[in-house]
């Protein structure tokens, strides 16, 4: 079968760490358990479980009321809903007339200008004929003339006498429109569950909605202006003298589900403009209409500004009904919630709660280093240092020469020591006196001379640059010389108690195949001089070892296949597995 056919049929999956502890299980799932908690009640909260729908909507409104004013220049005027509500009435909202400016007996002629800010005059000169701008009331006529008896205006053409005053009354005229209502009539629209709904529920007939209040009925359509106000924050009484806009919002929170029924109106005001006048240029509503007539053959209009408050209805809300797919999203989303809890107690194993030895124990067990194969990490001992260096390779360096990358402490291999002890013992089965191979020995009287790079004067020049390496760093004494060396490295009757150890069911090697025991001896000086290797590394064994175990157990035909750091990842498990 193909390579790249095989890696498909591959399954990969998570390596988990199970830490034997009460307090961390029991930790875990209270911590699993208010999580659960968490996603139930934001599920049943927020009804993750249904999928929704927007409404579609539709408003009418019907104010009634009546109130009785009295106009400067009038007298006592009746309004009722044709003329408080105004000329025209927007989509979804009404308007409510509250007070009112009357210029009366208006007619086509020639009159002074209002005497604003920069409209006074001297003489001809200063009018324009035919100019006017935003503020005026009509189209100049070229001539200067008197406003009253201390000011002169610009002559105008335009509906004469102009309109002169600018500030509402206080208090307001139609202050009484506070007792007005209004009928709200709300027909709503779910298209995905075609479901239709009204604001008039089927159980209100006309007896009620006679007499319903909204104080005492929250799904009373029903609403008093006054309170309408109130319940927005505001003053009725204030806020009709200039205007204003009012927001009435309809909420449709519906719940389709056979079980859970409800799709019922809430009703919310509030003031949709800014209320303070010194803090807007133009404060409150208002606009202008005329009421024409014809005296004795001339047509007359009365002016009217009117002040007064905007109602707009605005209907927003959803609806939701069960949905088996919108719950597996759900809980799907909310698998990684269960992630927090791994996060917590992994941070505080870390921290201070628990011990750092427990800490760096767990660390070490969930966390597997893995190095880049490019670049092969050498582990270097020497004899005059407690610590174990950490080297990179180099092709152009000797490795006595090359920089450490990191130093680490060393770790001692116990189980490798009581081994050594037991088998340091006297041994009777073994004959020490007994005649060693016939295999030939390196001659070590006959060595080249000492390389630059050593400094215990027992080395020997390499062609690779990973085998130039010394047992010390500064010139000293050879750690072959060392009666320890002889016996835990060089030794035979331990050598071959190791590799019994190994394999009880090996049958005993040959005398005169020294392969095992050489190699068996450079697995001896790495435990001994390196104990646990860190991991992912080579242990390399100075050359001055190499040649002296190379002396003591040579190859038949005087090969030797060198230093390989391949080779070598297999000799750190040897140690890491004791003797």
């Amino acid at each position: 079968m193909p390579f790249g056919l095989l890696r498909l049929c591959q399954y990969e999956t998570n390596k988990l760490v199970r830490i034997q502890s009460v307090r961390l299980g029991s930790l875990k799932w209270i911590l699993n358990g208010a999580i659960l908690l968490f996603i139930c009640i934001m599920m049943l909260w927020n009804r993750k479980y249904q999928e929704f729908d927007l409404v579609v909507s539709s408003v009418t409104t019907k104010v009634k009321g009546v109130a009785q004013t009295h106009l400067p220049g009038v007298g006592d005027v009746v309004w009722d809903v044709v003329d408080y509500s105004g000329p025209s009435q927007d989509k979804n909202s009404f308007f409510v007339v509250t007070n009112v400016i009357v210029t009366k007996s208006q007619k086509q002629g020639k009159c002074p200008e209002v005497p604003l800010k920069g409209r006074l005059c001297r003489t001809d000169t200063d009018c324009q004929k035919g100019d006017w701008d935003q503020h005026s009331h009509g189209i100049q006529t070229g001539s200067c003339v008197k406003f009253d008896v201390s000011k002169k205006t610009c002559e105008v053409s335009a509906w004469c006498p102009v309109e002169t005053k600018t500030k509402p009354p206080r208090p307001a005229l139609l202050a009484a429109a506070e007792n007005f209502t209004v009928l709200i009539k709300n027909n709503i629209r779910f298209p995905a569950f075609n479901f239709i709904r009204r604001n008039i529920l089927p159980e209100m007939n006309d007896a009620y909605l006679r007499s319903c209040r909204r104080e005492n009925d929250s799904m009373c359509p029903i609403f008093r202006l006054g309170d309408v106000v109130r319940e927005a924050g505001e003053k009725f009484s204030e806020m009709a003298m200039e205007g204003g806009v009012i927001g009435i919002q309809i909420k449709w929170d519906c719940n389709l589900d056979r079980l859970m029924r409800r799709c019922l109106p809430r009703y919310s005001f509030r003031r949709l403009d800014e209320k303070e006048s010194n803090r807007t240029l133009y404060p409150g509503l208002n606009f202008r209409f005329a009421k024409y007539n014809t005296v004795n053959g001339v047509e007359e209009r009365t002016l009217y500004k009117a002040f007064g408050i905007r109602f707009d209805v605005m209907v927003f809300g959803h609806a939701g009904r069960f949905s088996f797919i919108q719950l597996i999203i759900y809980i799907g989303s909310t698998l990684s919630y269960y992630a927090l809890t791994t996060m917590l107690i992994d941070w505080l194993i870390g921290t201070s709660c628990y011990s750092a030895e427990v800490g760096q124990n767990y660390s070490e067990k969930k966390v597997e280093s893995v190095r880049d194969k490019r670049k092969c990490i050498l582990c270097v001992s020497y004899v005059d240092e407690n610590n174990i260096r950490l080297v990179k390779r180099s092709q152009k360096k000797s490795l006595q020469d090359v920089r450490p990358t990191s130093v680490q402490p060393r770790k001692e291999d116990t189980g490798h020591l009581r081994a050594v002890l037991c088998l340091l013992q006297p041994d009777a089965g073994v004959d020490h006196n007994a005649e060693l191979p016939v295999a030939p020995k390196p001659d070590l009287d006959n060595r080249p001379r000492r390389p630059a790079w050593c400094q215990c004067g027992c080395c020997s020049p390499s062609s690779l640059r990973q085998e130039e390496l010394c047992c010390r760093q500064s010139d000293g004494a050879c750690i072959t010389t060392s009666p320890l060396f002889e016996r835990l490295v060089l030794r035979r009757s331990l050598l071959e108690a190791a590799l019994l150890y190994r394999d009880p069911l090996c049958p005993p090697a040959d005398r005169g195949q020294t392969s095992a025991l050489r190699h068996c001896a450079y697995t001896q000086y790495i435990s001994w001089r390196f104990g646990v290797p860190p991991d992912d590394t080579h242990p390399a064994i100075p050359s001055c070892c190499v040649w002296s175990i190379r002396a003591e157990y040579p190859s038949p035909d005087g090969q030797y296949s060198g230093f390989t750091p391949a080779r070598m990842a297999s000799m750190q498990a040897c140690a890491n597995g004791g003797l």
